[in-house]
């Protein structure tokens, strides 16, 4: 009996000590509101309104671990082995995929799609296919709305299970890494995550191929000090083209692999590296 309980305890979500001083302070504002002078009231709104404000920061830093757990980098076990992980989001695309797809190939590298589950169920073929020649699909919302980091409670849940059951009916295996559009958040996504058993994942670093047309300069955010560990974030989705019209991550992802290989690091799954 006394095992169950343990493990029931450790089961149970834990807010991060930002999240719980928040709350402290909305609980103590609540108190002087009731039972404090006029003047408490407003200084009481004053201290919630500039926590709002102080969440909402760390909402839109998508690096930030403030707001709940969030992988940047690879474990020291990963490190270890030399790896890193390349990952791409927004996809999966009719045009650029595929192509992708042939790339990793030729640099014999493994690679974690961030797949948004409408996108998904428009090309399962290609979902197939990435899951055929060795990569893993992960979680990217359901349909990648702009107003997400905005969304309540509910509105997260149903964006998130709704990716889930998609993903997981066309993949062949439920994801179990998450990335929100864009990397932006608010606090209440990380008690859905750990409910729905998904784990936080963002970058070490980005080439800003959704608006930079210059291949050579996103090659080169993303290959400045590669190390063994680094998350290095790219689009089959959404991506910008150069001026002669190419699409910005086919010139750069061969930049990116040559440095990998020239360092010595191996490009694997994010799952791989996690739990290999």
């Amino acid at each position: 009996m006394s095992a169950i309980v343990h493990a029931s305890v450790a089961a149970r979500w834990r807010p991060s000590p930002t999240i719980v001083a928040s709350m402290v302070l909305h609980l103590a504002a609540l108190v002087f509101a009731i039972a404090g002078s006029e003047g408490s009231v407003w200084w009481a709104l004053a201290a919630v309104a500039a926590n709002h404000a102080f969440l909402t920061v760390l909402g839109l830093w998508p690096r930030s671990t403030w707001l709940g757990p969030n992988l940047t980098r690879l474990p020291a076990s990963a490190i270890a082995r030399r790896e890193v992980a390349l990952t791409f989001d927004d996809g999966p695309d009719a045009e650029l995929t595929p192509r992708v797809l042939e790339l990793l190939d030729r640099y014999g590298a493994r690679a974690t799609f961030f797949c948004i589950a409408e996108r998904a169920a428009a090309h399962p073929e290609l979902v197939r296919e990435i899951v055929r020649r060795g990569h893993a699909v992960e979680n990217h919302s359901r349909a990648h709305r702009a107003t997400f980091p905005m969304l309540g409670l509910g509105g997260i849940r149903r964006e998130i299970a709704g990716a889930q059951a998609t993903i997981a009916e066309i993949a062949g295996r439920a994801p179990r890494l998450f990335r929100p559009p864009a990397g932006l958040r608010n606090p209440l996504l990380d008690p859905v995550l750990h409910d729905l058993g998904l784990r936080l994942v963002s970058w070490t670093r980005r080439g800003y191929d959704t608006n930079r047309t210059d291949a050579a300069g996103v090659a080169e955010r993303l290959i400045r000090c590669l190390a063994a560990g680094d998350i290095l974030l790219l689009h089959d989705g959404h991506c910008a083209r150069t001026a002669g019209g190419n699409p910005v991550v086919l010139e750069a992802l061969p930049r990116v692999l040559e440095a990998v290989r020239a360092s010595g690091l191996k490009s694997v799954t994010l799952s791989q590296a996690i739990d290999p």
